[in-house]
């Protein structure tokens, strides 16, 4: 437990309820909810996407005003530094907007949505300083760097002169965490913080906000689906379903006792690091029931228990060679490169049909570039792509038009990937018809609601707008999309980053089956390592741009060479809060991927030390 703890209450929700408009009448999204908050602690919140817990955050701040949202009953009791407890739901706007910010500050789950794409991100972390601080801009923007540098963002001398589009998911969100840091706030509300964070980032974005915690004795509300978070963070957890609470305890209490048949089925589904050793192939996550008062039937155990062995190495669907990709970000006053992001330097791997290569490696290794270089989102600087035996550079653009419905991608950031004047029904029904897969009328309609079901959504669901779903429940229209026209090959960028647990193992379940019935290989890309334990055939890992391990996942996961790779599974947080491991703060320099022109990195040479099994060089010979 942080230091500062007093035993004071620091916010009472009670009896909250919160609901939307709608033409067939108002529907309640929180329903009833009640929990006290003590000065100091951390409270998480879990529970499925769309189960009422970002709802719960963004009314203790009042932006439910903003969304349409109104709140018929409940009180929300904040005790501010000085004076007795306010009502937030009753005081007027001019004390919400000196709180915002300032006592409570929030961390929003998208932050591609949250930030100006106008304003360098310095400028927006050093706004907040300004206006709730009272000091100058120079020393705003001085303490913005050093926020930076405190939430291990690399280069961050240059970093706050670079807007919001030039950053990667990753540290786009460690903006929004600096920015949230920025005021010292009594209470921190995280909504999923570390969702879009690879394992080393997140547990030092966690160390962070720990530290931050024993220092001014900050209180925080950690909203997540991530259970290994919860046991490494949490003191007490509520857990909701459908708008209402139906558990609550300490952390030891609900991971070691849980009583209500959801929360048992939400820790039952929690993949662990180390549940596939001595396992050759990828397995099904086990899918449990969460109908109250049932038990998972015998069918779903044994197919959970199934190997998957889906591999044709006739001949491979995707060949990458020597892939490097580079952005320029300074160029001189006569307009030549002066600098560059080093984004991918040499890569190569191949991808053979049926098959799952796992990319992982820290924000910013390049993992993403890769994906939209294969997807035809960024044009190589040197390399060669084939696909099915077909170079890239040789196909016509008929060619090209007919690869991308056969490679679809799932991005990381569902919402910026959406057409928000779009209903989902017409966001699905667009690539069919474009590329010939049904026939407009009843034909597309019946496929439409088809797909939805298979995500875990329903027809009634066609006709709303991306801005009327939770985030998971984007993401699982994307995914939708992607399976829309029959792909050979699906890049999943993150794809069930944002998913709760229990729909995540039905998600990476359904992708699984449609990989056993279709021969789709899968080119996934993600930060959570027990999920790639459980999913992939082979991984690779990146660093700065370059694969520096290589090897079935077997290999990867049970005997690592690379200290890095050691350093990324070492990171994962464990889901049991009685083996919490505390991390302190990385110092010194980061490494940066950005370069002079005329200081190219060195190409490290990989070097088969089993069969199957690369490593980079240097490393190897360092740990012989």
């Amino acid at each position: 437990m942080a230091s500062g703890v007093t035993g004071e209450t620091i916010l009472s929700v009670e009896d909250l309820t919160v609901e939307f408009p709608a033409p067939q009448g108002a529907v309640r999204v929180v329903d009833g909810l009640s929990f006290d908050l003590v000065a100091g602690k951390t409270l998480a919140v879990v529970g499925e996407s769309g189960s009422g817990k970002s709802i719960t955050a963004l009314s203790i701040l009042r932006l439910t005003d903003h969304l349409g949202a109104r709140i018929p009953a409940g009180r929300l009791l904040f005790r501010r530094s000085a004076g007795g407890p306010i009502d937030l739901t009753r005081a007027d706007d001019a004390t919400i907007r000196t709180i915002r910010g300032n006592d409570i500050a929030m961390i929003f789950q998208e932050p591609m949505t949250s930030l100006n794409p106008v304003f360098t991100v310095g400028d927006q972390i050093a706004e907040a300083i300004v206006l709730h601080q009272g000091v100058d801009r120079r020393e705003a923007r001085a303490r913005a760097q050093a926020l930076c540098e405190k939430v291990r963002l690399p280069d961050a001398a240059r970093l706050i002169d670079r807007h919001p589009h030039q950053l990667s998911g990753g540290m786009r969100q460690r903006v929004m965490i600096a920015m949230a840091l920025s005021c010292q706030p009594r209470l921190l509300i995280a909504d999923e913080p570390t969702t879009a964070l690879d394992v080393t980032i997140q547990a030092q974005i966690l160390a962070t906000i720990r530290e931050l915690q024993a220092e001014f004795g900050t209180t925080v509300i950690f909203i997540t689906h991530d259970m290994g978070v919860v046991a490494e963070m949490a003191d007490d957890v509520v857990v909701m379903r459908r708008g209402r609470k139906v558990e609550q305890g300490s952390v030891a209490e609900v991971f070691d006792a849980p009583k209500h048949p959801y929360t048992k089925a939400l820790l039952a589904a929690v993949p662990k690091l180390g549940s596939m050793t001595g396992t050759a192939l990828p397995a099904l996550f086990p899918v449990l029931a969460v109908t109250e008062g049932l038990e998972p039937p015998p069918a779903a155990i044994a197919k959970a228990q199934a190997v998957h062995d889906t591999v044709s190495h006739e001949a491979p669907l995707l060949e990458v060679e020597g892939l490097t990709t580079r952005f320029t970000v300074e160029r001189t006053v006569f307009g030549r490169p002066l600098r560059r992001v080093h984004a991918v330097e040499g890569v190569d791997f191949s991808l053979w049909p049926g098959e799952t290569l796992a990319l992982v490696g820290e924000s910013g290794s390049g993992k993403s570039t890769i994906g939209k270089t294969v997807q035809q989102l960024l044009t190589p600087d040197a390399g060669c792509i084939r696909f099915e035996g077909r170079d890239y550079a040789a196909m016509s653009a008929a060619g090209k038009r007919r690869l991308k419905r056969e490679i679809q991608y799932i991005f990381q950031d569902p919402f910026a990937s959406l057409d928000p004047r779009k209903t989902i029904g017409y966001s699905l029904a667009e690539p069919m018809l474009h590329h010939g897969v049904v026939a407009r009328g009843a034909a597309a309609r019946d496929r439409v609601a088809e797909l939805l079901r298979q995500v875990g959504l329903d027809r009634a669901h066609v006709d709303r707008y991306p801005h009327e779903f939770s985030g998971g429940q984007r993401q699982r229209v994307c995914i939708a999309r992607a399976l829309s026209v029959d792909p050979k090959l699906i890049i999943a960028d993150e794809s069930v980053a944002s998913l709760d647990v229990s729909i995540r193992a039905q998600i990476i379940n359904l992708l699984m089956e449609l990989q056993q019935r279709r021969g789709l290989a899968y080119l996934f890309i993600t930060h959570d390592m027990a999920v790639v334990e459980r999913v992939s055939h082979r991984v690779a890992v990146m660093y700065l741009g370059q694969i520096v391990e290589i090897g079935s996942r077997a290999q990867v996961f049970e005997t690592p060479y690379h200290p890095y790779t050691k350093k990324l599974i070492a990171a994962v947080p464990v889901p049991d809060p009685h083996r919490r491991v505390e991390r302190g703060l990385v110092t010194g320099e980061i490494p940066s991927p950005i370069r002079r022109v005329d200081d190219p990195p060195r190409r490290a040479r990989l070097v088969e030390v089993a069969p199957g099994h690369l490593v980079a060089d240097a490393e190897v010979s360092a740990a012989a």
